[in-house]
């Protein structure tokens, strides 16, 4: 089985004062060896604007883990992205909380996981539940 990572279980890993932190480490520890682990491009890119990350960084931390990155986003990804983005959009603007907050590189970042068979480990369960109800997600918490 194939592991997709959200950004958010990197960042938590990376910040010793994140509340998540130790449970990101544990996660981490936890991992079946024979689990592949891939990240989305897009992932690659929201890590690059944490604090003192830069591509290097970035390379060298993937490369040691050995956690693939998957740069390509096909046509079918796009447009399961999209479906899963207007439905949020409805949810939101029917439950009466107010306008849409999300950006839709989370979107992406699901639908990657969904189209290419993966499993998408993250922090923000409900949300890609709602989202994409058809994936397997892994919480984090």
């Amino acid at each position: 089985m194939t592991i997709s990572i959200d950004s958010n279980v990197i960042a938590a890993l990376w910040n010793n004062d994140d509340p998540l932190n130790v449970t990101a480490v544990q996660i981490f520890r936890n991992l079946p060896a024979h689990e592949k682990l891939v990240v989305a491009g897009l992932v690659y890119s929201e890590l690059m604007a944490g604090p003192l990350r830069d591509e290097a960084s970035l390379d060298l931390f993937f490369a040691d883990t050995g956690i693939e990155i998957d740069w390509a986003m096909n046509e079918e990804i796009w447009r399961e992205a999209g479906h899963a983005y207007s439905g949020y959009v409805v949810r939101r603007k029917t439950s009466g909380v107010g306008p849409p907050r999300r950006i839709l590189a989370d979107f992406m970042i699901g639908a990657h996981a969904l189209v290419n068979g993966h499993s998408l480990l993250t922090i923000d369960y409900e949300h890609y539940a709602a989202a994409f109800p058809t994936l397997t997600i892994v919480s984090a918490i």
